[in-house]
């Protein structure tokens, strides 16, 4: 409990100071964000704000993990381990693309196939390496499951090992697009992180202290190094929660493709290492919405032939054309996000209970 107090805490330290540097760094650098000329013409007031935050962020979670295990003295898991490769992968990603917009001064960077590409393989190592025997436990367990989860696995629904994989690139690719899709306004994808990881620390708790490898029973949690993974959840809800500081309207920073696609993937990480995958869905529940409506947007474009359901996707845009305030479209997306956090949270307890 010691290291997730210290995980969560160092986090929070070095976001508020390091964004505060980074900040001044990437002015002199000129390192700013280009905006799209079809998006609301509001936004062009951001242009040239300070971009790749997402590096504070990742370096921060990094350091303060290495940082509490070295303090408590305690080895860092195979779970965990893989939760960051995941995480920094993905970052890499983001960066790269964030990098290329900012050098040849233009709002697309990475080409869609590249950086779909530079997903595939991040998760696809990341899944061979979760369900691979050679991180088995002494107990056998791998880090990962070849079984479709809810709450815990469902034995109904066992997968092949390359099926496995191919739901967990679905997965990752899902959710690390969702929350590059909801990083459209200031403060919006880091609190709404923020609450799902934070809510993701709670269940990791959870399930260390009903866990199968200290009390056997027919509702103890089958999951490898529960522990480790809350050190991780509590770090990057720090993490999140110091980098809003800087990032709420009016933003001096945004965290880019750096920080939002290594978010997203790495909440499909836990969702996939604590067997709560389907539970994603509902703690998850605003970047569900959001990337809905993207495709939404799209097929009703496609089957009309030119017309369009909403003024302009991801929704968080249509209700800026619409009128409403972005710091009213925060306020009340991040109340949307709470209920879903807490619905999640309470589905998960609930279950327990009714079967303990």
């Amino acid at each position: 409990m010691r290291a997730i107090l210290l995980g969560g805490g160092l986090a929070l330290l070095f976001t508020l100071l390091g964004t505060r540097v980074a900040i001044q760094v990437l002015v002199a650098k000129g390192y700013g964000q280009l905006i799209r000329d079809d998006g609301p013409t509001t936004h062009h007031t951001k242009r040239g704000t300070p971009t790749m935050g997402g590096l504070v962020i990742i370096l921060s979670v990094v350091f303060a993990y290495f940082a509490a295990k070295l303090i408590t003295q305690d080895a860092p898991s195979a779970s965990a381990l893989l939760l960051l490769f995941l995480f920094v992968g993905l970052g890499t990603v983001g960066f790269l693309d964030d990098y290329i917009k900012i050098a040849k001064q233009r709002s697309l960077g990475l080409r869609s196939k590249a950086k779909i590409i530079g997903q595939i393989v991040v998760a696809v190592v990341f899944g061979y390496l979760a369900l691979s025997p050679v991180l088995a436990d002494e107990r056998g367990q791998t880090p990962a499951s070849q079984k479709i989860s809810f709450i815990r696995e469902l034995d109904a629904f066992t997968l092949p090992v390359i099926l496995a994989i191919a739901f967990m690139l679905v997965m990752i690719a899902g959710t690390s697009n969702g929350v590059n899709l909801t990083d459209g306004l200031d403060g919006l994808a880091t609190g709404t992180s923020t609450m799902v990881f934070g809510a993701y620390t709670l269940v990791n708790i959870w399930q260390n202290n009903q866990s199968c490898s200290f009390s056997q029973g027919p509702k103890c949690y089958e999951v490898r190094d529960p522990l480790d993974l809350a050190v991780i959840a509590a770090a990057l809800t720090g993490a999140c929660f110091g980098f809003l500081w800087w990032n709420a309207s009016p933003a001096k920073i945004f965290m880019g493709d750096t920080g939002s696609l290594s978010l997203g993937g790495v909440l499909a990480g836990f969702a996939i290492l604590t067997r709560t995958e389907l539970l994603l869905l509902i703690i998850g529940g605003l970047f569900v919405v959001i990337t809905l409506s993207v495709i939404v947007q799209v097929g009703f474009f496609k089957v009309t032939k030119g017309k369009r359901l909403f003024r302009m996707a991801p929704l968080q845009h249509h209700f800026e054309l619409v009128g409403w305030a972005e710091v009213t479209i925060v306020i009340r997306f991040w109340i949307i996000c709470g209920l879903s956090v807490a619905a999640g949270l309470g589905v998960f307890y609930a279950e327990w209970v009714a079967g303990a």
